[in-house]
């Protein structure tokens, strides 16, 4: 956690850190990613078979060499809204015979070329776990259990058997499932209201935790501030054992949320992840009420937040019928650093967070049919995944304030928003870590720094103007790297990120 104390801005700015109180385990699967069936995510982007750049599965190696980069825990498939209409059966077995199909969430035509197997194999080579997103719009329940029996099913039952049969002997164990995506939004197949959403979940729930209790069910949120939120976490977040549950063990494991940020104008941009900030702290206080009002006790388990979608995006610059191809800023690069300052602060209410998406849909890696190209976002989710990771420590941050106009607007009168946005962490590795975010357009910041007590690394992302890009043929933004004494007071530079290295004494 991070604490703050508003300064005017005359005043010098210091930060304290404490390597030496920690508050809360970082999960690592907060650096999950997330790949759709939408625009060039998978059919150009990590799947393109034919390509020089392909191997034998047709799987792009420049995209998975880069991707790796990243350490990524987890991958979300196959939406997301395209899920809604999506028939996983249609997309295994032998592919001249996977039948092409209408997609409606993005207008498109799916092939089905790329499906269930194809999906497992790329997470093996990539080494990160599955996560599988249920059809609550045109699927069924029975559906919903032939594709859990065909991921994790051991017995010589049918959809076992049919994964045998398509090459594959031992069980995915896919432990991470989502009941649906988005059913409360207008724009979703089968929209629903959340008394019906909430009574299908929780008979989706018995059924798929009888067929295999180890799985991780998530119940699908708004945005974390919603009704929504509190009446589905009241009506499923239910006792082990109650009359409604009949089950030995928890239905629910998480609960998930979406935001995406963004603003035309810099420092609105900047300060909108707070917003994610405020919207995690109000669902772990409804999964409490939750927990309190439906009487589950204390030794049952706490269910986590899942933060299955979150990024900067703009869906008039980039439409998502389009493609949703961002060409991402050096203030977007800010503004992804300031979400996972959010995600390392908010450590202990974190089960998970994928940024949406891993390739090409408002991504910070893209592809030409000769290249990827790693766009401004992608370094500060490069160094935070790298370094950001082990416990959140205790910090403290003393400076001025932007005072402007916010966006959500709902921000201004709810959080405070500094010039300099902080997270501190200690790894496993003893190394103690500051990540500093410097959102202020013109000024640099001298800074007194307490509790770096040695020789420190530092990396520093920054451009010459906030709107630096690095798809207009070279890269403005990456990383500089540099080293600091650890003594007196430190200079953020302007419209910067900076993460401090050291070894605790």
């Amino acid at each position: 956690m991070t604490s703050f104390t508003k300064l005017n801005d005359q005043a010098t700015p210091a930060i304290s850190v404490h390597p030496s109180r920690p508050v809360s385990k970082i999960n690592p699967n907060i650096y999950a990613g997330f790949t759709e069936h939408m625009g060039r995510c998978i059919y150009g982007g990590i799947y393109e078979p034919g390509s020089p750049l392909a191997d034998e599965n047709g799987f792009r190696k420049d995209v998975l060499e880069a991707l790796k980069e990243l350490n990524i825990p987890v991958v979300r498939y196959p939406g997301g809204n395209f899920c809604a209409t999506y028939h996983w059966v249609d997309g295994v077995g032998p592919k001249d015979q996977r039948p092409s199909r209408p997609e409606l969430a993005w207008l498109g035509t799916e092939t089905n070329q790329f499906g269930t197997d194809e999906f497992m194999k790329w997470c093996e080579v990539l080494d990160t776990e599955p996560y599988l997103c249920f059809n609550f719009g045109t699927g069924t329940l029975d559906e919903a259990l032939g594709w859990l029996e065909y991921c994790n099913g051991t017995g010589n039952t049918y959809y076992a058997n049919m994964r045998r049969k398509n090459g594959r002997e031992e069980p995915y164990n896919v432990k991470y499932w989502a009941l649906g995506n988005e059913t409360w939004g207008p724009w979703q197949v089968e929209q629903m209201t959340k008394e019906a959403y909430s009574h299908k979940a929780l008979q989706w729930a018995k059924a798929l935790k009888l067929l295999d209790p180890s799985i991780v069910l998530i119940l699908c949120g708004q945005d974390g501030t919603a009704s929504w939120d509190y009446y589905t976490l009241k009506h499923c977040l239910l006792p082990a054992h109650s009359a409604l549950s009949t089950s030995a063990v928890p239905l629910i494991d998480m609960h998930s949320i979406h935001l995406y940020t963004c603003s035309s104008s810099h420092l609105p941009n900047a300060t909108a992840p707070l917003a994610a900030e405020r919207a995690i702290e109000i669902t772990s206080s409804l999964i409490d009420l939750a927990r309190i009002e439906n009487g589950v006790p204390p030794e049952q388990l706490r269910p986590t937040i899942c933060f299955d979608e979150w990024n900067v995006w703009d869906p008039i610059r980039a439409e998502g019928s389009q493609g949703a191809e961002e060409s991402y800023t050096l203030s977007d690069a800010l503004a992804v650093a300031v979400w996972l300052n959010v995600f390392i602060r908010k450590s202990r209410d974190l089960g998970m967070a994928c940024i949406a998406q891993s390739v090409n849909v408002i991504s910070p890696l893209m592809t030409t049919k000769e290249k990827t190209i790693k766009q401004t976002t992608w370094w500060p989710l490069y160094l935070f995944s790298k370094y950001m990771r082990g416990s959140t420590v205790a910090s403290h941050v003393a400076c001025g304030t932007y005072e402007g106009e916010t966006s959500p607007k709902w921000l201004r009168g709810a959080v405070d928003t500094p010039w300099l946005d902080v997270s501190a962490t200690l790894g496993d590795d003893g190394f103690a870590n500051l990540a500093v975010v410097n959102i202020h357009e013109e000024k640099s910041f001298e800074t007194t720094v307490e509790g770096i007590s040695s020789k420190a690394q530092v990396f520093t992302v920054t451009g010459n103007d906030v709107k630096a890009c690095n798809m207009k043929g070279q890269e403005e933004v990456g990383i500089q790297e540099s080293s600091w004494d650890g003594k007196g007071s430190y200079t953020f530079p302007k419209h910067s990120l900076t993460l401090l290295r050291w070894k605790p004494e």
